[in-house]
């Protein structure tokens, strides 16, 4: 079994300073600038939530069993078309 996470290659342009001192910490801290680069955005992204999309939780039903019954009603609706 591949004992490291699946992770896709991502282009990052960095201005010199930035990349400069990115090559040093990573050279310091005896890592890889891309792992020193997935800590510093696994850090940064701690934390946030991301935004629920509009409308969730906006409507009521009026029928407190929708959840359970979802299948059944969607059944019944009518088709289009038909």
């Amino acid at each position: 079994m591949w004992p490291y996470p699946v992770v896709k290659k991502t282009t990052l342009y960095l201005d010199e300073a930035t990349r400069i001192g990115v090559r040093e910490l990573a050279q310091v801290q005896g890592r890889k600038q891309s792992a020193l680069i997935r800590e510093a955005i696994a850090v940064y992204l701690d934390g946030y939530e991301r935004p629920m999309a509009k409308g969730i939780g906006a409507y009521r039903s009026g029928r407190p069993d929708i959840g359970e019954r979802s299948e059944e009603f969607l059944a019944e609706r009518p088709r289009p078309g038909a």
